[in-house]
């Protein structure tokens, strides 16, 4: 079995070249040993395939590291040969390599089996808009949307030719919708520019349509919108694009979701957040309260000594995943409301409550006041110094 070169020394690149680098020397080569530019030199061919062999393994930055490491074996252990039947396949796969442009049979070619011949393209895709309340992302709806996309024109039959003619030949393509553009040894294929790639030319064009085969009109679709949608989200309409101008599929529609701002509950993912004010006495001394939910009402338990900002979880009670339909939870965060106005009795309370406080300091207060004292005596603790 003869030993295969080195994939560098083929190229003609160092082992440290860079992708340009090697993208670079295998055009050069690809363009040298071309079987159409050397008919009936078979080494050539070898040469052809051999290079783009190489091409494919140190164009894949894996493959080139095995290969660097390991050699042919590691790239045959890793299942890194190229398997080219022919030089059609060479160029399916590195088409992209040479500009990105269709090479009909590359030179004129005796292995592309023409390929880019009547390539059929596909419709347009459309967009429309639904707004929704957050309700009905909660629990999925269906709604009706409008979107205007294009139908056959009913006069000329989606011809584009006026009632009486019929579409042409076109004279620049003979029919086929492309040309072929020659620079040198190279022949680049690209749409024809009179029919744009159809194959035919109207001389008589319809008036209702204009020629174009096709009119604008607008159609009503149902959307079905999961449960747990989130403003800025999709939904796909399979097959409810534009048609397509060559008789391909048509393209899809794109429903964006929209939701409108909720007068309670604010979105966090798939969690809700609700702010309840509550008193300072029900906050001191605990209550039961009767909070929103999109299920209903629920009552939350208020343990005596909640702090402002401490948030219960009530789980499950949030928003849908749309993928897999477990809810978020809701998170209810306290917000304790301080009165701007007293009655009289109330201020003599409080006043009794104040004085308590200066009586029955909690030791928890006790240490911050003493901090606070020895701050203003300039006695400050230092930072290695516990707090109480």
């Amino acid at each position: 079995m003869a030993t295969k070169k080195d994939y560098y020394e083929i190229l003609g690149v160092k082992q440290s070249a860079s992708q340009d680098d090697i993208a670079k020397a295998y055009r050069k080569l690809a363009i040298k040993y071309h079987p159409d530019s050397n008919q009936g030199d078979t080494d050539v061919v070898h040469k052809f395939k051999e290079a783009s062999e190489a091409y494919e393994v140190l164009s894949d930055s894996q493959k080139r590291a095995r290969y660097d490491q390991y050699g042919h074996a590691g790239v045959e252990a890793g299942g890194g040969g190229a398997g080219f039947r022919d030089v059609g396949d060479i160029f399916e796969a590195f088409g992209d390599v040479f500009g990105g442009t269709i090479f009909e049979d590359f030179f004129g070619g005796s292995g592309g089996g023409g390929r880019g011949r009547g390539r059929v393209r596909r419709g347009a895709d459309l967009r429309c808009d639904v707004t929704l309340e957050l309700e009905e992302a909660a629990r999925g709806v269906t709604k009706t949307v409008s979107l205007t996309r294009h139908a056959s024109c009913e006069t000329c039959s989606g011809s584009g030719a006026a009632p009486g003619s019929q579409p042409e030949t076109c004279r620049k393509c003979q029919g086929r919708g492309q040309v072929i553009q020659a620079s040198g040894i190279l022949r680049v294929q690209t749409t024809c520019p009179i029919c744009r790639g159809s194959g035919k030319t109207i001389s008589q064009p319809c008036k209702t349509c204009d020629g174009q085969g096709l009119k604008p009109h607008e159609v009503k679709l149902e959307v079905k919108i999961p449960p747990g949608v989130d403003d800025g989200m999709r939904v796909r309409l399979p097959g409810e694009g534009q048609p397509s101008p060559d008789g391909g599929p048509r393209g899809d529609a794109y429903c964006f979701i929209h939701l409108k701002q909720h007068s309670i509950f604010h979105r966090d993912g798939h969690n809700l957040v609700f702010q309840l004010p509550i008193s300072f006495s029900q906050a001191a001394l605990g209550t039961s309260v009767e909070v929103p939910t999109l299920d209903g009402k629920r009552m939350l338990e208020i343990a005596n000594g909640t702090q402002s900002g401490t948030v219960f979880r009530l789980r499950g009670m949030g928003m849908p995943d749309p993928h897999t339909g477990a809810r978020g939870d809701l998170l209810v965060e306290t917000i304790i409301e301080v009165p701007k106005k007293f009655s009289k009795r109330q201020q003599e309370l409080l006043r009794e409550l104040a004085e308590h406080d200066e009586k029955e300091i909690t030791p928890e207060r006790k240490g911050f006041m003493d901090r606070i004292m020895a701050y203003f005596q300039g006695d400050v603790p230092t930072q290695t110094q516990g707090r109480t």
